[in-house]
């Protein structure tokens, strides 16, 4: 899988040699199926850059979600995440929902704010990356699932691993390939 410079999708606007650097080693990582960690300051544009990955991937005719795991309360994150059956819990949906690792099938799930996820979900974040299969709150079969993760993060991983915050074996799935967007200010000629 290849495309040419002319065929490249983009929306990001830059005229640093250091932003054009980095988005060839971004289309690199792109035709690939490897997770990828991406870090960088508030605002930098982690989610401009994995929609960037994605559309430029062999996925890029599939599903692209995003979720914020930092904006969603801890309690609806899991089934936001991996969905439910009818009747799990009280004001369950009748039909159940699909979360949104089986809405990602076949393309790309975009976890941004990754250093904010619970310990208890991180669990069952790296089984389903590990296993290609999710659960549903309240399910009983495991649901196989073909998705790319990507995830971001303004935190330090590896200062929440060693404090005991953040799973090493998690950190170690998502960080295949890691991608550092500098701040604005590194690179002036961009704004």
């Amino acid at each position: 899988y290849y495309k040419s410079q002319s065929a490249v999708q983009t929306d990001i606007v830059f005229n640093s040699t250091l932003m054009a650097e980095l988005l060839q080693v971004a289309l690199r990582i792109a035709v690939t199926d490897a997770t990828v960690l991406i870090q960088g300051e508030s605002g930098t544009g982690k989610s401009m850059l994995a929609k960037f990955i994605h559309k430029n991937s062999p996925r890029s005719s599939q599903p692209f979600i995003e979720i914020n795991c930092g904006a969603i309360p801890d309690n609806l994150l899991e089934s936001e995440l991996f969905g439910y059956e009818k009747g799990a819990f009280t004001g369950a949906n009748d039909r159940g929902k699909a979360g949104l690792f089986e809405l990602a099938n076949g393309g790309t799930l975009f976890l941004d704010e990754i250093g904010t996820m619970p310990l208890h979900l991180q669990v069952k974040i790296l089984r389903a990356i590990q296993e290609k299969e999710v659960i549903r709150i309240g399910g009983s079969s495991y649901t196989s699932i073909d998705i790319r993760v990507i995830s971001a993060t303004n935190t330090d991983l590896v200062d929440a691993v060693r404090n005991g915050s953040f799973r090493k074996d998690l950190y170690y799935r998502l960080n295949v390939c890691q991608i550092e967007i500098p701040p604005l200010r590194n690179r002036k000629e961009d704004i």
